[in-house]
């Protein structure tokens, strides 16, 4: 009798460890998924300018400009100096294509 009794307490141990290990899972699940999802926005703001399609349109504008002096010295005339300007100027200008459809998915 007494060895039923026994048994029936490590039954009854084993499935109480049980529930608590599942219980402590489920728990941090929702931890988990937090710090997933957070780790994806990140990843997301990361990524850059969004465009929504057919309302964005994206201008750039790069300018440059260059000086530059060469001065010789010696050899048959004393000195010669020679001076250049470069300039440039790209401007470019895009508008985004319109889909059929388009989804917005709110966080």
């Amino acid at each position: 009798m007494l060895m039923r009794l026994r048994k029936g307490q490590s039954t009854l141990e084993y499935a109480v460890v049980i529930s608590l290990v599942a219980a402590a899972l489920l728990a941090m699940g929702v931890y988990v998924k937090r710090g997933v999802e957070g780790r994806l926005r990140e990843s997301t703001d990361n990524i850059g300018d969004q465009f929504s399609a057919g309302h964005t349109t994206y201008n750039e504008t790069t300018s440059s400009t260059v000086t530059s002096t060469e001065t010789i010295t010696g050899g048959a005339s004393p000195s010669t100096s020679t001076t250049s300007d470069q300039s440039q100027t790209v401007t470019h200008n895009e508008q985004t294509d319109t889909f059929d459809t388009e989804e917005w998915n709110a966080l």
